[in-house]
């Protein structure tokens, strides 16, 4: 309450209490000064009045305690400033834990940052990597429940984050250059003053509470130039699906659940081969019916009911919709997984797998909410999209240059619920290479001091179906948070912290900045080859093989001449290094190297670079002749440090 409303009130009870004394006052008081009982009014009042609690002040307030929230509220707490995470539901993770869907799709090879951390408790739980893999959808399946508590843990050791469950955002505005904060938990208030703020939330809502311009749906491949994107821009989102998780109470069990008032079998009657023709399934892929049901197997007799194939997929589009309405659509999608369930127990005889009654502590046991495949998508300071991300090294802006979040999931659209989704594109896995997520994505284009993660990040309908995955948003999230801790500590907007900061920041915590799936984090030169990577002196080879996409840096293969022109253009100027043959020569490295260090103002001397190729154990083949792209970049990262030499702006460009 400000300071204007609290006399208003006090205003008001006094005029009351004046009331009061002039209709009841006796007749014996009738030439008294009324002025002491009023005094004692006022005094009574200001005693009565509702205690404000005091805000709590924090560098980074984190709205949203999903896969990214969770993520940025640890990266910046470990970095040490002071971090608010607050969440509507009583469980971190969204996706992972709060939605069920508990079964990792992607970066199996790419074991970046808090990722591969998370990745590592699982797997400490289960007593190995082999008891992750369950179901034959994923090679990461898990308890929601054990995951959560998990999350909870890893919270909990960080002494600068603290965490608010039950919490709904009521109001926030910007004034004198802090977020103030309106919060309501249960019914009460909380007030919250930040310095920055991360819109982490399933459908991007912050975003739009501070007037951020976004997305949603389809775009035009006439505004994004994809060449795959519909004609005409769309509203139309991904389908989304209310999980359930069911359990193996033993043979013989009948753990059926009541009919649903509305059941209607006919949407699943193709969810498993031999149950209907093959005009009636559209031509889609069928498994049998028990393959079908370790789809998402999870350990200890868990099942993860999230079918795709005539399953219990939902289209309904919740973006623009209040919370009242949110609750009620929703109401009709657990109604429609509830009809699929029944038709698993009852037309294909899985009697036996009944809604987990030890997992969700929900009314119904169904999670706390469902599982969103697409949100807003704000309009960030760039967009990244198909072609950014399929052919980085091709497109006037080298957004790889400035990557900090790293995936190799195919383009996976669902839209097969949508009533109408035989005229949409055929974007099912959509073949692409694996890939790096733009810093810029992540800021508003007009808006500095605000950071947004989760699938509300910068990109176009296409990208999402990758970049929605839940590895790429714990590591969106972690470079959120990243990038909202140095914004703190360097006292400027999230938009004015240098990239190369951010990227800084990120490889020392373990994460990948550029998604080279032939080297791990663990081996020789992993991080001069990212650090030498987002120069674009050294470039990878991006490939699909099947559904798998890599991107090949090729650490022992021996560097080339042909590779060494095309990534020093815009360094040096090659006419005055003459290089001849087909592999680059231990001499011609040293004359580029001296030369290169001496129009920097410095210069190597043959005994320091002996120096250098001994201190980073630099093997030459060939007669000791030649050398491998792995130890050229030790070399060169040692030697010249061109990853700190030259700045890049968002878009990959080179600051002078």
């Amino acid at each position: 309450m400000n300071f204007r409303d609290f006399f208003s009130k006090r205003i008001l009870f006094l005029k009351k209490i004046q009331m009061l004394f002039r209709v009841q006052k006796p007749l014996h008081m009738k030439n008294r000064n009324p002025f002491p009982m009023l005094l004692l009014a006022l005094l009574f009042s200001f005693a009565c009045e509702e205690p404000q609690e005091k805000p709590l002040n924090v560098d980074v307030l984190v709205v949203g305690g999903g896969a990214s929230g969770v993520m940025a509220g640890i990266q910046s707490a470990r970095m040490e400033v002071s971090t608010l995470v607050v969440e509507e539901t009583p469980w971190l993770g969204g996706m992972l834990t709060s939605a069920g869907v508990s079964a990792i799709d992607g970066n199996y090879e790419l074991s970046s940052g808090l990722w591969e951390e998370f990745r590592q408790e699982l797997i400490m739980h289960y007593g190995g990597a082999d008891s992750l893999m369950t179901g034959w959808v994923s090679n990461v399946l898990f308890e929601p429940h054990v995951a959560a508590r998990i999350l909870e843990k890893m919270t909990k050791k960080e002494p600068k984050l603290t965490v608010w469950h039950g919490i709904s955002v009521k109001h926030l505005e910007k004034k004198e250059g802090l977020w103030h904060v309106d919060l309501d938990q249960d019914g009460h208030s909380k007030k919250v003053v930040a310095r920055t703020v991360i819109d982490a939330t399933e459908l991007g809502d912050i975003a739009k509470v501070v007037g951020i311009p976004y997305d949603v749906g389809m775009d035009s491949r006439n505004e994004t130039g994809e060449e795959i994107a519909p004609e005409k821009a769309n509203d139309i989102v991904q389908d989304l699906t209310y999980v359930a998780i069911l359990k193996d109470y033993g043979p013989g069990t009948d753990k059926t659940i009541e009919k649903p008032a509305n059941y209607d079998p006919t949407p699943f009657l193709c969810t498993c081969e031999g149950k209907c023709d093959e005009e009636q399934s559209l031509g889609r892929a069928q498994w049998d019916c028990d393959k079908m049901m370790e789809y998402g197997k999870l350990p200890k007799g868990y099942y993860m009911i999230n079918w795709p194939i005539f399953g219990n997929d939902y289209y309904l589009n919740l973006v623009e919709m209040n919370k009242e309405e949110r609750q009620d659509a929703l109401r009709k999608a657990k109604e429609f997984t509830l009809n699929y369930i029944y038709y698993l127990q009852t037309e294909l005889g899985y009697k036996n797998l009944g809604i987990a009654d030890d997992v969700y502590p929900t009314e119904d046991q169904l999670p706390f909410i469902p599982y969103h495949r697409e949100s807003r998508r704000i309009k960030g300071v760039v967009q990244f999209d198909i072609n950014d991300l399929a052919r980085p090294f091709e497109q006037k802006d080298a957004l790889y240059r400035t990557g900090i979040a790293v995936g190799d999931y195919p383009i996976d659209h669902h839209h097969h619920a949508y009533p109408e989704f035989k005229t949409l594109p055929d974007l099912h896995f959509y073949p692409v290479p694996s890939y790096t997520i733009p810093l810029g994505s992540l800021i508003p284009g007009e808006l500095e001091d605000f950071i947004v993660a989760e699938k509300s990040i910068s990109v176009t309908n296409l990208v999402n179906g990758t970049t929605r995955l839940q590895p790429v948003c714990i590591l969106i999230g972690q470079a959120a948070g990243a990038l909202a801790a140095l914004a703190v500590k360097q006292g400027v907007a999230p938009k004015r912290v240098p990239v190369r900061d951010v990227q800084r920041a990120l490889l020392d915590s373990g994460a990948y900045i550029l998604p080279y799936s032939d080297i791990g984090i663990d081996e020789k030169g992993f991080a001069a080859l990212q650090r030498i990577g987002a120069t674009g002196i050294l470039k990878g080879e991006g490939k699909n093989i099947g559904w798998k996409n890599h991107t090949h840096i090729y650490p022992d293969s021996l560097l080339t001449v042909a590779a060494l022109q095309d990534g020093l253009q815009g360094w040096l100027s090659m006419e005055a290094i003459p290089l001849t043959g087909t592999y680059v020569t231990r001499d011609e490295l040293q004359t580029l190297l001296s030369r290169w260090t001496h129009t920097e103002g410095e210069t190597i001397t043959t005994s320091a670079l002996e120096a250098l190729i001994a201190e980073n154990n630099i093997q030459f083949s060939g007669d000791g002749a030649y050398m491998t792209r792995r130890d050229f970049a030790l070399l060169l990262d040692s030697a010249v440090n061109p990853f700190e030499k030259r700045a890049v702006d968002h878009k990959g460009s080179f600051s002078e």
